[in-house]
């Protein structure tokens, strides 16, 4: 699914669902909030802590699909063209990162 397909599906079931968008502010903090569920994931099931039996449950596509719908109202309501920003990003990525990855002994 491409970027831009997201964007109007959220925005489709915002209008549909959701009644309007929460406020910049409230979405940012909803976003930080999604990030730490998605970071406390990660750090009992992949790092050093160990997993409480509570979490053993919890999806982890399930958490980054919420970080991903939140960002994808973000860039709704404050007009980003989602798509046209990744696919700059991504090169910019490509030339200034290239080489560096390659030449970087820690990788190999």
């Amino acid at each position: 699914m491409e970027i831009k397909n997201a964007q109007k599906q959220v925005d489709t079931w915002i209008k549909t669902h959701g009644v309007r968008y929460f406020n910049e502010l409230t979405n940012m903090a909803q976003l930080t909030e999604e990030v730490g569920e998605v970071a406390r994931i990660i750090a009992r099931r992949y790092g050093e802590q160990s997993e409480k039996e509570s979490d053993k449950n919890k999806d982890l596509g399930e958490e980054l699909a919420d970080v991903m719908f939140v960002v994808l109202c973000l860039a709704n309501q404050t007009g980003v063209d989602l798509q046209d920003a990744f696919n700059k990003k991504l090169e910019i990525k490509t030339k200034r990162d290239h080489d560096r990855h390659h030449n970087n002994e820690k990788l190999h």
